[in-house]
């Protein structure tokens, strides 16, 4: 089955999480499918917190993707904003 959920970044105490396509037999930070955007949960000053490309969750979702929980809020939260 194709999920949509994070995969993570960054150096130890400063996480950063990519949203990807990936198939769930794969490791968390295994290969991908395809890269959706960025959650930098510690983002500050100019930096950008989030960046998802809907559309492109929407064409995975209509493929029949399952999204995660957290990518779950994160769209609503993206969508909200847009």
């Amino acid at each position: 089955m194709v999920k949509i959920r994070l995969t993570r970044g960054g150096a130890k105490k400063r996480p950063f999480y990519h949203i990807v396509v990936t198939d769930q037999r794969n490791k968390r930070d295994g290969r991908s499918l395809e890269r959706l955007g960025y959650f930098n949960p510690i983002a500050s000053g100019q930096d950008t917190k989030l960046d998802i490309n809907l559309e492109r969750v929407k064409h995975w979702v209509d493929q029949g993707a399952q999204v995660s929980d957290k990518v779950n809020a994160l769209v609503k939260q993206a969508a909200k904003a847009a």
